[in-house]
């Protein structure tokens, strides 16, 4: 017998805290997030910028991400240099087009990165190639990498100098997290560079 629609809200929301809770509990999940705030703090910090990119519900993240630095989150405050690479519909077309979609992000990375950047790369299952290529191009030039996943990691584990794993395989729930995440760095960050104390 199917579910109801009200057990199925129940049972998500469950599998949801449940998953919080384990995110919370995991002290690796916890120091990922203080190390991926202090990472772009410091490129904040020395004139550096934030490049972001996904795929799908992930693509959203990178921009909502991007959104909050450029923007606020917190409090009122001058903006800080954030770029999410999957909104220039001419670039992502022209780049599909000609190379590949495999080299979406790539070529911006390559084209807009500099030593110092850092990049953020946003896949939950940790295979996406065009995410996986284009830490490797942030890699070659010297930026600092960081991705947000799932579980399992995947390939994307070994290109990232900090990995923040969400301990789910469910891709709406991890999706859920990142963004979770996406906020307390954000938060923890724009404190730091405005001299506030990191707080809702």
């Amino acid at each position: 017998m199917d579910m109801s629609d009200a057990e199925f809200v129940t049972s998500y929301c469950e599998e949801s805290f449940r998953a919080l809770q384990a995110f919370v509990g995991e002290k690796t999940c916890t120091d990922s997030v203080l190390e991926i705030a202090n990472a772009i703090t410091e490129a904040f910090r020395s004139g550096h910028k934030l490049l972001v990119a996904g795929n799908g519900g992930s693509a959203a993240d990178a921009q909502h991400i991007a959104g909050e630095f450029i923007s606020r989150l917190f409090f009122d405050r001058a903006p800080l240099p954030a770029i999410a690479l999957t909104t220039d519909t001419s670039v992502l077309t022209a780049v599909g087009n000609d190379y590949g979609y495999e080299k979406v992000f790539e070529r911006q990375v390559l084209g807009l990165g500099v030593p110092g950047d850092v990049f953020l790369g946003i896949s939950t299952s940790g295979k996406s190639p065009n995410v996986l290529t284009a830490l490797a191009a942030a890699r070659s030039r010297g930026l600092k990498t960081i991705g947000f996943t799932g579980k399992q990691g995947g390939p994307m584990s070994g290109l990232c100098d900090i990995l923040l794993a969400v301990p789910s395989q469910k891709t709406a729930i991890i999706q859920q997290i990142h963004l979770t995440a996406a906020h307390m760095v954000c938060g923890i960050v724009e404190a730091k560079i405005f001299q506030r104390k990191a707080e809702i």
